[in-house]
This record gives C-alpha cells, structure tokens and sequence, in this order.
C-alpha cells in the first residue's frame, strides 16, 4: 500500500437481512490520502486478505470499494438516493443498488480525525439483500 497519514480506524456495521441482525466491530491501521478534492480512507482486512477503500467526494458522495482476490464490491452512497453499484464476482457482475436514507460525514482538522455515518438498503433489482448500518471513526 502507497504511504498515507496513517490513522486507526474503528469501524461497527449492523446488518438485518431476512429479520436475522449481525453486528461487527473491528479496530484497524489504515491510510488516509487526499487526491484532489477527494479524500480516501483505505485499510487492510487481514483475516479476509481484502482491501477496504472509502473515497469522500466533494460532492457528497461516498464511494466504498472492497478487493478481495477475484471479487470486488463497489458500493456509492448519497444521502437519500438510489444508486446502481457493482459486484464483480470470477462469474460475472451482479447488479446492486443502494438506497441510502442517511448519510453523514464529518471530518476535523486538529487533531486529524473523521466521522463516517452510513444507513442504507442494498437491493438486487427488486430483491432488499440487507439493511445496513457503518458507522466509521478515524484518527490520525
């Protein structure tokens, strides 16, 4: 991985798919880089092998992508929008969306740090896959 300003991350996701409700929470060593007006946040998910990139536009809009081997996710996230996303599988794509209803980003200067909220439903055409909660915390 490029060098970044290195950061912890605390990342806690709450998924309700079919009524069944799982809750993750991990701390990580990431990067935090600025490319243009866009800032990325990337770490390693070890016990996975998967690298984990979230992009923050200056528009709003959140870009989350997650490589693992031959599989790659790419989620968007807008607040109160849909938007097409893409699962890429050795098989071939599967079309997802994002509904995201809440969408809060904050970030601060002195000391270096972040706030990620993220609510949002992942469908397959008309098929609800999930019901997700991210919440991210970042530190230099």
């Amino acid at each position: 991985m490029a060098k970044g300003t290195p950061v912890l991350i605390y990342l806690q996701t709450q998924r309700n798919q079919d009524g069944q409700v799982s809750d993750y929470a991990k701390k990580f060593q990431g990067q935090l880089f600025q490319i243009g007006p866009s800032l990325y946040l990337r770490y390693l998910e070890e016990d996975e092998k998967a690298t984990v990139t979230f992009k923050i536009s200056e528009n709003g809009i959140v870009q989350l992508t997650r490589k693992q081997e031959d599989i790659q996710m790419k989620l968007y996230f807008g607040n109160k929008q849909r938007i097409a996303a893409l699962y890429r599988t050795s098989v071939g794509d599967v079309p997802i969306e994002t509904i995201t209803p809440n969408l809060n980003v904050t970030l601060r200067d002195n000391p270096l740090s972040g706030v990620i909220k993220i609510d949002y439903l992942l469908y397959n055409g008309a098929e609800l896959l999930g019901d997700y909660k991210l919440r991210l915390q970042f530190t230099a």
